[in-house]
């Protein structure tokens, strides 16, 4: 498993009973997560400090309960890279801190090769990924059906002072936007996706995991470059196995391109424990 261990912003503090709790810059969270299944909290007097618990809803969905005053927004920083954090609807805060494992990768991919790289950044949420490879030195098209968290993307580009690098923002369904690339014979050198579970397109268009994923890679190999970097595939879907992904990019990417395949966990360490959160997997081909 590769960890994100390198954060100083944030922390998780403890882990039980279907909830994790988190400290986000000075802001603690408790928020549920189905992998902690335990019941005993390692620091019970840390639970005192929460600003706000995301209670889940039986007939679906949840809401915040705010215990100390939380600001709409604030910013948490990864190295030289900052990103903006809003509690939303459904738990989240616009940001997967574990990610900072691929972004550290992607980050050295980049800066190890003396070329120009362009990177598509499909199903590219609030730009995570974009900032990385942005600040590495690389132009990036960032893919996403959601107008809001394009435009949440953009706020993270400008806090982390890389408005003026080269980056496109598309609102489209990731699809058909591959397939407008094909016919304009648009090339990438490296390609990041962070496909759902299940969503939908910018017009209603159903995706579903198990069975669009390997089309959509293939459909990728046609606009990689002649000479490209990596592939990068990770996923939070329940039931799927990293090993999974690393065989689609064997039956595709590396179908056409020398390189090296890899497979495995992400996840996070407890601050003060060797206890360890698994948080999805990845799958990667790369040069």
């Amino acid at each position: 498993m590769k960890l994100a261990s390198e954060w100083k912003d944030y922390k998780i503090l403890d882990m039980a009973d279907g909830q994790k709790l988190e400290r986000w810059g000075d802001v603690v969270l408790a928020r549920p997560d189905p992998q902690i299944i335990w019941k005993d909290k390692s620091f019970p007097n840390k639970w005192k400090e929460i600003n706000a618990t995301y209670h889940r809803s039986k007939s679906g969905g949840g809401a915040w309960e705010f215990n100390k005053k939380v600001p709409k927004q604030w910013q948490v920083h990864y190295k030289n890279l900052t990103f903006n954090i809003k509690p939303m609807g459904f738990k989240h805060t616009g940001l997967f801190p574990e990610q900072a494992v691929n972004w550290d990768w992607m980050i050295n991919k980049i800066k190890s090769e003396k070329r120009d790289i362009k990177v598509l950044n499909l199903f590219a949420y609030t730009g995570g990924a974009t900032v990385a490879c942005l600040s590495a030195g690389a132009s990036v098209c960032h893919v996403d059906s959601s107008k809001g968290m394009t435009t949440w993307a953009k706020e993270n580009v400008v806090s982390s002072g890389l408005e003026d690098r080269p980056v496109r923002f598309i609102v489209d369904d990731v699809v058909k936007f591959v397939n407008r690339e094909i016919r304009r014979g648009n090339t990438y050198d490296a390609i990041i996706m962070d496909p759902p579970s299940y969503g939908r397109g910018a017009k209603g268009e159903v995706w579903q995991f198990e069975d669009n994923i390997y089309d959509l890679v293939e459909l990728c190999t046609k606009v990689l470059s002649k000479d490209p970097l990596f592939f990068l595939i990770n996923s939070y879907t329940t039931g799927i196995s990293s090993t999974v992904l690393q065989n689609i990019l064997s039956l595709t990417v590396a179908k056409q391109y020398k390189g090296k395949l890899e497979s495995g966990e992400i996840g996070i360490p407890m601050e003060n424990s060797k206890l360890v959160l698994p948080c999805g997997i990845y799958g990667r081909w790369e040069k």
